[in-house]
């Protein structure tokens, strides 16, 4: 092989090797990342026994209301509809649990989550991570307790 030939098949794999790294440069972007605000939908929590809908509140922040109660979850006798929120003494379907979040850089923070089971009421972040699934923090001043909430059909 001559020298000429050599430095042909040189910029051959030169040319290739470049092409191909801006092809896969131009297709990054389309590799799925979540947007940490794209919360909306319906997701279990952690313990399976309800599912949570967050919808926007009416000024494009989100809220979140329950929509299911597993039966399995309930005390023996009770209908899902008929479990109420300590309280309140209003019932636990259709009850509103998290609002007032205000958009953050990389999730919603600054509102508050109910949890009718323990009748408390913390502060609340949210986020979607690239898995799909929902962080949801339940904050009492700077210490947090994180839940991760799964993506259910409704």
């Amino acid at each position: 092989m001559g020298s000429l030939d050599r430095e042909q098949t040189i910029e051959s794999y030169t040319m290739k090797f470049l092409v191909l790294s801006l092809a896969g440069i131009l297709a990054l972007p389309s590799v799925a990342m979540a947007n940490p605000h794209d919360v909306f939908g319906v997701y279990a929590v952690e313990d399976g026994t309800s599912h949570i809908e967050i919808a926007d509140c009416g000024d494009g922040t989100p809220c979140g209301k329950v929509v299911w109660i597993d039966p399995e979850s309930i005390e023996s006798g009770l209908a899902p509809e008929e479990v109420t929120s300590p309280a309140t003494g209003e019932p636990v379907l259709g009850l509103t649990i998290l609002h007032g979040l205000r958009q953050a850089r990389n999730d919603w923070r600054g509102g508050t989550i109910y949890s009718p089971s323990v009748d408390r009421t913390y502060g609340a972040r949210i986020r979607q991570l690239d898995s799909g699934l929902l962080e949801v923090k339940g904050c009492i001043g700077p210490i947090c307790q994180t839940q991760l909430w799964t993506s259910v059909e409704r």
